[in-house]
């Protein structure tokens, strides 16, 4: 069964950067997808950034383009969110999922079918 373990979360000031990182095991194939989302106090869970293994394709939120980077270490088994330029709107709980390939709607929680992890928390203050 597949393990995500999500790590990296912390407090920054706005304009701050953090790293995320999401570790898995237990894949059977190489091909497979990951997804960073978020979830603050009372609002919706929301699709930030999502990484294809298969082609390396990436995509990005409109709220987060130019300022977070999504990348993989292969040989780590490793997804990284880079956050650049943090806002208070980027403070939440950071999740990462995983599926068998991007879905068809990848901005939307229910379209993964795969695992998840326990979340990491941002918190981003002024």
């Amino acid at each position: 069964e597949v393990q995500l373990v999500e790590s990296g979360g912390g407090l920054v000031q706005a304009g701050g950067s953090l790293r995320l990182s999401c570790a898995a095991s237990g894949f059977t194939s190489d091909d497979y997808a990951i997804g960073w989302f978020r979830q603050a106090p009372g609002k919706e869970r929301e699709g930030v950034s999502c990484i294809s293994t298969r082609d390396d394709n990436t995509y990005y939120a409109d709220s987060v383009k130019g300022r977070f980077t999504i990348s993989r270490d292969y040989a780590k088994n490793t997804v990284y969110l880079q956050m650049n330029s943090l806002k208070s709107e980027d403070t939440g709980v950071y999740y990462c999922a995983a599926d068998v390939r991007v879905p068809v709607n990848p901005w939307l929680s229910g379209y993964w079918h795969g695992s998840w992890g326990q979340g990491t928390q941002v918190v981003v203050f002024p």
